[in-house]
């Protein structure tokens, strides 16, 4: 076989990378389930189990750990053994754990099941690895691409919980957890046998480039402050998404209206998603998150001023739409930065710093409003968390925006 062909046809921007990404978009919605099932079954689980709510709540926490250092090991595997692989593993854990969990004896075992085979080895496998493996297969359009395969997340979450929520309450949560179980095999296992073309980027000689250069930021530098930004804007980012259904209802208005909000948060923040990925491939990925992060400043501290019914519908609206991009720039900024063949260990971290923060940030802003009785603490909070992420990433901007005239001078230098 002519060598040129198959570069050719593993080559970045062509049809296929287009049907990639609607492949992996699927994957990422199916498989993100792992992240929202758990909170329709909650009641239903609490009630058999005969546990309090805080109890009842280990399985989320649980999960969300397991995704959040599942993402680590599994964007690893795939920079190894490759995205069809991670694929792979991932439905055959969620196959298991979900019905493993229909079996389950306590709520210990729930919460185990949960945490360890359909979080760390299930659902992280459909996201951190599927946006770095996207990455490599466009160059023009890279931006919009990572953004819509990170909507898969909140697309997961979007169309799953009514669905489930039909089958807990005509079959129970047990039988609908070994359908889910089954599904999730019958569809990704087979979705995973598309991704076994292999990127030319990923496995290309590595030219004398940017990445190969002494850099004016070292990329251990560089990674731990992405990992700070990650932390910090999602410990922000979390007070209104975990918040805003009980400070709904401490204002009067009910937690029937705070859920609305929530959910136009997660509408407008697929959005929010897509339109980033157009500005990230126009400016690049540092600017960006500093859009989205200035955005988020601002509308935390519009929930400062404003309280009425109608403001907080818009005030929610608009955080839908700034903060819904941040994440999936973060993997444009390593694909920035880092070798191709390290993208999936390296956005698999960030991913982590960025559940980590969120699930912090959902803890400590409710501690805040337990010691003062109010969640205006929570919103500053909030701020200077935001605060904090805007600093560190305008300085990683300043401090990269010399590495291309750094290159070109070694280049210079090396001729």
């Amino acid at each position: 076989m002519n060598p040129q062909t198959t570069v050719d046809r593993n080559a970045a921007d062509t049809p296929y990378a287009w049907l990639r990404l609607a492949l992996s978009l699927l994957a990422s919605t199916i498989g993100g389930i792992g992240m929202w099932s758990v909170v329709v079954v909650l009641p239903a689980v609490q009630a058999e189990f005969g546990v309090a709510r805080g109890e009842a709540s280990l399985p989320y926490t649980m999960t969300m750990l397991g995704f959040a250092f599942g993402g680590v090991l599994m964007g690893s595997c795939a920079d190894r053994f490759g995205v069809a692989a991670t694929s792979a593993v991932g439905a055959v854990a969620l196959g298991l754990g979900y019905v493993g969990a229909a079996h389950a004896g306590s709520i210990w075992q729930f919460a185990l099941i949960q945490g360890v085979l359909i979080g760390f080895l299930g659902s992280s496998a459909t996201f951190a690895p599927l946006v770095a493996d996207i990455s490599h297969w466009f160059i023009r359009r890279r931006g919009i691409a990572v953004a819509i395969c990170a909507s898969g997340n909140y697309l997961s979450g979007t169309l799953w919980p009514p669905v489930l929520q039909h089958f807990v309450e005509s079959a129970g949560w047990r039988p609908t957890h070994i359908g889910v179980g089954l599904f999730c095999v019958a569809t990704l296992l087979p979705l995973s046998l598309a991704f076994r073309r292999q990127p030319a980027e990923k496995h290309a000689p590595a030219p004398l480039s940017v990445e190969t250069q002494p850099r004016p930021v070292s990329p251990a530098l560089v990674q731990g402050l992405l990992i700070v930004a990650g932390f910090a804007c999602c410990v922000a980012m979390s007070m209104p998404q975990v918040h805003i259904v009980a400070y709904c209802g401490d204002l009067g208005y009910g937690v029937a209206r705070g859920t609305e909000m929530l959910s136009i948060m997660l509408g407008l923040g697929i959005v929010s998603r897509v339109g980033s990925g157009f500005l990230a491939d126009r400016i690049g990925g540092l600017p960006t998150v500093i859009v989205g992060s200035a955005g988020q400043a601002l509308s935390l501290l519009l929930y400062l001023f404003f309280d009425g019914l109608s403001s907080l519908y818009v005030i929610s609206a608009i955080f839908g739409l700034v903060q819904g991009g941040i994440i999936p720039s973060y993997a444009i900024v390593v694909r920035e930065h880092f070798p191709a063949r390290e993208a999936g260990s390296r956005v698999g971290i960030v991913i982590m710093a960025t559940i980590v923060g969120m699930a912090f940030g959902g803890w400590v802003s409710g501690a805040i409003f337990d010691l003062t009785g109010s969640y205006r603490a929570a919103f500053l909070n909030g701020v200077a968390w935001n605060v904090l992420n805007l600093m560190v990433v305008l300085w990683l901007l300043q401090r990269t925006r010399a590495e291309p005239r750094a290159a070109r001078a070694a280049l210079a230098e090396r001729a």
